[in-house]
């Protein structure tokens, strides 16, 4: 067990496979992705749709490994298109399993702390096994260029010599978190000025160690999300070329994996096609012959399928694959259309019904716009979606 129960996975260590191009795993935190890849996974009723190759079996490696690259996938496309996405501690649901064993592991280990500095004379090895944690932390706060910082930590917090001081009975432990108060204040950002000014409130060494680490926490977030800003603009010049390879990787290890794309773009085809057939004549050759359908235009095939995702069914339909990891925005987006149309058709009736009189009052249609807005915040509008 790890000495210190209070510390969260570095998030930086998560990040850092995002900078060096390495493929390490992070945990979405609502992990919404993968559960949503699993539910919309192809069916095997597919009668308007080429038929793919059958599925091979998939062993366990592959599974992971696929797995691994949809969660780097989503992470990195999460931070290209949120340009407010920040890294966050999990929180645990407050009557949770999980949240009770947590604290009840925490408990114990702080009471140990406590019970070892209370001995007569004192017993030293949790507290030093700490501070050679937050000597850790301190040190990857730290940049190339800080020797002079990296220095002072070293030689003031120096495990071997605190060692031996514990041993001998002069270790003054209250001057090493002192020490450790004053560096973490150098090195945070200025909004954590107030809580490094709380700690220096604390007496109790045991409350102090633990708030210490709390406040640590939060500096690796900073951290974390610093790195996020800073890798953002490279991986936008990167995103499409590496969603690309990642689909392609995946369709070669499983042919049937972009099934649903398919079926989605050949919908949209089909819809263009009907239409053209209504709008046009039917072309003809030179010598006045009928000639065959023309070819349909690929970018017209692709925003005629973006057009069908703001009215999709998603309660019963599963959500393209290629475009899966931005189902809750086109939902967003679904939804917002949806009270456009009912606010101007509100607007349309009132003014054709009222006439001229109405339509001159000066912020009269900005105030029906209002209490339309009012009146559907919060909806989800299903009757309003069986009549488009």
């Amino acid at each position: 067990m790890s000495q210190n129960p209070d510390k969260p996975h570095s998030s930086e260590e998560k990040l850092s496979g995002l900078e060096d191009g390495q493929e390490e795993s992070l945990d979405i935190p609502d992990q919404s992705v993968r559960k949503r890849i699993r539910q919309s996974a192809p069916g095997s009723h597919r009668d308007d749709t080429p038929k793919s190759s059958p599925p091979r079996p998939v062993s366990i490696e592959e599974l992971m490994e696929t797995a691994k690259g949809v969660t780097n996938m989503a992470l990195a496309h999460e931070i290209i298109v949120n340009g407010d996405f920040q890294i966050k501690p999990a929180e645990l649901p407050e009557h949770s399993l999980e949240k009770k064993v947590r604290d009840i592991v925490h408990k114990a280990f702080w009471d140990c702390l406590e019970a070892q500095l209370k001995e007569d004379p004192p017993i030293y090895d949790h507290a030093i096994k700490l501070l050679g944690e937050i000597k850790e932390n301190l040190l990857s706060f730290l940049l190339p260029g800080h020797t002079r910082l990296r220095s002072q930590i070293t030689e003031v917090l120096d495990l071997d010599l605190i060692k031996q001081e514990a041993e001998n009975g002069a270790l003054d432990i209250s001057k090493l978190v002192e020490f450790v108060i004053g560096m973490m204040g150098t090195l945070c950002a200025p909004a954590r000025d107030e809580e490094i000014k709380k700690l220096k409130d604390i007496n109790e060494i045991v409350p102090l160690f633990r708030a210490i680490f709390s406040v640590l926490d939060l500096m690796k977030m900073d951290m974390a999300n610093f790195a996020v800003s800073s890798i953002r603009p490279k991986l936008m010049q990167q995103s499409a070329e590496y969603e690309r390879k990642k689909f392609q990787e995946f369709l070669e290890k499983q042919p049937n994996s972009l099934d649903l794309v398919t079926r989605w773009l050949q919908e949209a085809a089909d819809d263009l096609a009907k239409l053209r057939c209504k709008t046009l004549p039917p072309p003809c050759s030179s010598d006045g012959a009928t000639g065959g359908a023309t070819t349909l235009c690929s970018t017209a095939v692709q925003n005629q399928a973006y057009l069908k995702l703001l009215k999709w069914d998603h309660a019963n339909r599963p959500f393209p694959e290629t475009v899966l990891m931005d189902q809750s925005r086109f939902q967003e987006i679904q939804l917002e259309l949806e009270q456009l149309l009912v606010t101007g058709t509100v607007l349309l009736v009132t003014f054709s019904a009222a006439g001229s009189a109405l339509g001159d009052m000066p912020g009269f249609a900005e105030k029906i716009k209002t209490i339309v807005k009012v009146l559907l915040t919060g909806m989800h509008l299903p009757f309003v979606r069986s009549t488009f």
